[in-house]
């Protein structure tokens, strides 16, 4: 299955999660479509064909 992820294309399994695309939340958001989706909700979001999904990690700084 064909989805993009911050914009590139990537071929997934047809049953992937977003927890099999992005196993740890920590330091870590990410957002479906251009909704975010909470970590507690990984498990249960199936990717569809042609899903964009951005993966945004925090920097620390100022």
């Amino acid at each position: 299955m064909n989805i993009k992820v911050n914009g590139t294309p990537r071929v997934v399994e047809e049953e992937a999660t977003l927890h099999s695309l992005v196993p740890s939340a920590r330091g870590v958001a990410v957002a479906l479509n251009g909704a975010v989706v909470p970590a507690a909700a990984w498990h249960d979001t199936r990717l569809s064909e042609n899903d964009a999904v951005e993966v945004v990690t925090a920097h620390q700084g100022g």
